[in-house]
């Protein structure tokens, strides 16, 4: 079968690897379509804090369920059924797992990061790790995980509420998503970013209040004169760099949520002091829950989310290599890139 592999940093190739094959409580199951992940991403760029090579990439993916090995009924699982995973495994017996703590584990090992993703023909998994997609779409079941991210980072730590105002720096997929998310619950939320493209698309895809391009020194100056120099109620970092961490800490109201989503391999050294004289309050924000994926297959079922909008290019298996490149050099211009493991 075919498999996509980084054997190093700035290469992708397609190799031939043998079929798994199903233990005991795991299915086989056909991938259908994968998303690019910003780590995946990462990982071809050199820069993913995580990343180890050779690595074969990809956590965010629907399937067709092939064979179960085993009795899969109290889960709900069938063969021929279209799903999705949770690509996160946690270790069980650290302090965070004993605690329900799932999300951030202690050893935590997701796929294709810490371990092989899933960007192979065919895979294995879990039963208790696969969910029913409920009929959707199998390319906008693969962007369900990634809007659990956003949701968890902006809904579970951010808690944004009704009246909030909110703002969400990068545009990316988990940006622009964490952007849908908190406008679900009722907020006012803009978005900023370095490109004008992502900022646009985003705002009018997803309805959003308004976009801030984030190219100076004035970008506080632009935030203040949106809130009438009150500061955002829950600022979001969805990027991974010390300037835009410094700049949520910056545009923050006092005793505002700041959330850390985005992942990097850089210090920063600031005035921690201002921490203490907004009394802000800051959460990291790592992985999702399983209630997350249930909730949000229910919510993009039921037609409140359109996750095909933030789809912008498709490529076939054979073409990943040139996914991986394109999406490398011109992510200003894409938001979601999928493979279509079928084509």
């Amino acid at each position: 079968m075919k498999t996509i592999i980084i054997p190093k940093p700035g290469e992708v190739k397609i190799i031939e690897t043998p079929m798994p094959e199903p233990k005991e409580g795991e299915a086989l199951l056909k991938v259908l379509r994968g998303g690019i992940c910003g780590s995946d991403l990462g990982t071809y760029r050199g820069t993913f804090a995580y990343a180890s090579y050779p690595r074969i990439p990809g956590h965010e993916f629907s399937a067709r369920i092939e064979k179960l090995n085993g009795d899969a009924s109290k889960y709900g699982l069938k063969e021929g059924m279209v799903v999705t995973c949770n690509p996160y495994f946690n270790c069980t017996k650290c302090y965070s797992c004993e605690r329900g703590l799932l999300n951030c584990c202690e050893h935590n090992e997701t796929l294709g990061a810490q371990r092989d993703g899933a960007f192979s023909e065919y895979i294995t998994m879990p039963f208790e790790r696969i969910y029913d997609g409920k009929g959707l779409d199998p390319a906008e079941l693969a962007a369900i995980e990634p809007f659990c991210i956003s949701y968890h980072g902006a809904v579970t730590r951010g808690q944004v509420k009704k009246g909030d105002k909110v703002l969400v720096i990068g545009a990316g997929t988990i940006g622009a998503l964490a952007a849908v998310a908190a406008k679900s619950q009722g907020a006012t939320v803009y978005i900023a970013d370095v490109a004008q493209k992502k900022i646009d698309y985003a705002v009018k895809s997803f309805n959003l209040d308004g976009g801030i391009i984030n190219n100076g020194d004035d970008f506080v100056e632009k935030c203040m004169k949106i809130t009438d120099n009150k500061g955002f109620d829950v600022a979001i970092e969805a990027v991974g760099l010390p300037s835009t961490f410094q700049n949520a800490i910056d545009v923050a109201a006092f005793g505002a949520n700041v959330v850390l989503i985005g992942v990097g391999k850089k210090n920063l050294d600031f005035n921690f002091t201002l921490l203490q004289k907004k009394e802000l309050n800051v959460y990291g924000s790592r992985n999702a829950l399983k209630k997350d994926f249930l909730n949000l297959i229910d919510l993009v079922k039921a037609g409140k989310v359109d996750l095909k909008k933030a789809i912008t290019n498709t490529y076939r298996l054979d073409d990943a290599p040139q996914a991986f490149a394109d999406f490398a050099a011109h992510g200003a211009d894409m938001l979601k890139v999928e493979i279509d493991f079928t084509a």
